[in-house]
């Protein structure tokens, strides 16, 4: 259209442009018409031009609106399929049972409670008989060989727990407690608790070693100290080996 518009006003200069003294060309009918027909023609073709070039981003819009659908399209058609796969999927999760087994689980870890069980002992059963307390173990009688005595250090006193090894079975057992690794923690009164003393008593529960003979039992013993006010209400005994640790409140 630009070049169009040029065009008529050379036109228009050509036959109107008046100054120095320069006159109108005078035309006749048959060259204005001409001239007309020539302007009009020119027109219309830049007319069908600018038609044409509106004509052609018409239809690229109406291209890439009909390509933007198809993708739309084709999006949705790919989401379908996902759709259908996570049926399966939560119609089998639906259909799985649930099974609690935390019961279960709970039982099968549960650590042994006995001295027995927990160290693996077999046909021989552990009984707590009871305490005594004392500034000396074992008491001294006249007239008697003692191996191996011991005494509280000064402000506290002995804790004496005893216990029954006793064998039900019809033949005589051998008990090595050193050898099945005993290590006991003795609380009282609801305390941290501390470790059984290490003595050489031939009668001390974590390393006793001899034969407990069929039917009957012997009296062994775990010591502690504790302080001379203390009075005793709960004792506890921890069981400590490979397997964990395992409480048995005794009293």
């Amino acid at each position: 259209m630009r070049k169009a518009g040029i065009f008529l006003c050379g036109i228009a200069a050509a036959v109107f442009m008046t100054g120095c003294g320069a006159e109108v060309p005078e035309l006749t009918e048959e060259e204005t018409e001409t001239i007309s027909e020539y302007a009009a023609g020119v027109l219309l073709k830049y007319d069908r031009v600018s038609k044409g070039r509106l004509l052609t981003m018409s239809e690229y819009e109406e291209e890439e609106d009909k390509k933007a659908e198809r993708e739309r399209k084709m999006a949705e058609a790919a989401a379908e399929p996902a759709e259908e796969e996570e049926t399966p999927e939560e119609s089998k999760a639906d259909d799985t049972e649930v099974i609690d087994v935390s019961q279960d689980g709970e039982a099968a870890a549960a650590v042994p409670s006995t001295i027995e069980e927990y160290y693996g002992i077999q046909d021989i059963t552990f009984q707590y008989t009871g305490y005594e307390l004392t500034e000396s173990y074992p008491s001294g009688i006249e007239g008697e060989d003692v191996f191996f005595a011991m005494d509280a250090t000064e402000g506290m006193q002995l804790l004496v727990l005893k216990f029954t090894a006793s064998n039900a079975s019809s033949a005589d057992q051998t008990l090595d407690m050193l050898g099945h690794g005993a290590r006991f923690r003795i609380s009282v009164n609801g305390g941290s608790g501390e470790n059984a003393l290490s003595t050489m008593l031939l009668n001390d529960l974590q390393t006793y070693e001899g034969v407990v003979p069929a039917g009957s039992g012997v009296e062994l013993v775990s010591i502690v100290e504790i302080p001379q006010s203390v009075t005793v209400e709960s004792i506890d005994l921890t069981l400590r080996g490979d397997a964990g640790n395992s409480v048995i409140n005794l009293q």
